[in-house]
This record gives C-alpha cells, sequence and structure tokens, in this order.
C-alpha cells in the first residue's frame, strides 16, 4: 500500500515538474513577432517624409516672490501651583524652557541646563502631571523677562528654547 502511494507522488511529481516547462518553440515564435513589428516601424519611418519645425518657447517672466511677514507673539505668562522636586527654591518669576510627561526628561534636560551654567531646577504641576524645567527664577517680572530673552538669544537654532515662556508662581 505504502508502495503505491510513493509510487503514484513520485509520477504526480514527475508529472508537474515536466508541464511547467517552458517549449523552445514558444520563445522562437516570441521573437520572431517582435522582429516582424520592429522591421514594420523601421520601413514606416523610411517612407514618411520628416519636417523638421523650430519652435520658440515664450520668454517667461518671473516676478520675485514676496514672503509673508511672520510675526510670532510672545508666549504667554502662565500661573500655575507647582512644587519643587528635589533641592531649590523658587521665587514668584520663573522662565520655563522645557515641559515634559516623564520626570526623567525633565531631569535630563535639567542636567544639561546645570552644565551649561544655569541653576535649572524641575518642578511638578500635580493638576496636569507636567514636569517643568525652570532655567531661573526671579522675584521681579522684568528680571525674568530678560532671562528669558537671554536664554532665546543664546541659543537661536533651538525652537524649543525660543518658546521659552514665564512661570508665575500661584499662591
Amino acid at each position: 500500500m505504502k508502495k503505491t502511494i510513493y509510487l503514484c507522488a513520485a509520477l504526480c511529481a514527475v508529472l508537474a515538474m515536466t508541464s511547467c516547462k517552458s517549449s523552445e518553440s514558444a520563445y522562437k515564435k516570441a521573437y520572431e513577432k517582435a522582429k516582424q513589428q520592429e522591421l514594420a516601424e523601421a520601413e514606416l519611418n523610411k517612407d514618411t517624409d520628416v519636417t523638421i519645425v523650430e519652435t520658440t518657447e515664450p520668454e517667461q517672466v518671473t516676478e520675485p516672490v514676496q514672503q509673508p511677514v511672520v510675526t510670532t507673539p510672545a508666549p504667554a505668562d502662565r500661573h500655575e501651583k507647582v512644587e519643587v522636586v528635589g533641592d531649590g527654591t523658587l521665587n514668584k518669576y520663573s522662565v520655563v524652557c522645557g515641559s515634559f510627561g516623564l520626570k526623567t526628561n525633565a531631569e535630563s534636560l535639567r542636567d544639561r541646563m546645570i552644565d551649561a551654567g544655569y541653576k535649572a531646577l524641575v518642578v511638578f504641576n500635580p493638576e496636569i502631571a507636567m514636569y517643568r524645567v525652570i532655567t531661573a527664577s526671579f522675584p521681579t517680572r522684568e528680571e525674568a523677562t530678560a532671562s528669558r530673552e537671554e536664554l532665546k538669544s543664546r541659543y537661536p537654532d533651538n525652537k524649543d528654547f525660543q518658546g521659552a515662556w514665564l512661570l508665575i508662581k500661584a499662591e
């Protein structure tokens, strides 16, 4: 019984392999047909007279493109009730250079800002579960605004720091 099954399977495999083989005559017919088409196109091109017509393109006038003037308003000052994470004290006006949902990201930016010479610290807003990175904290708005502008001018290519804003500590 097993021998019969193996013999039938082998026979089916041989038939399957030989039936998929491409015949040489099929290739020859396709080649001949393509060759005839090429010859017909060549004869058609010989028989037709070709006249060359020169066309000139109209000169294009380019008008200078005026770029729209985009003014970005200064970020609004925000009043938030925050808690200092770790050591440090927070005055009424603080410069925020980053906001994060994860504490480790905020601490990483704080460390970078400390290395850059800032007295940075991290604060947490429990109402919205956000960690804010503070670069400096001052008792007056004028000092905080000057510090924010100094941060922006020190890092002109950093889009995140260009969006720095003032945090006003809510009592």
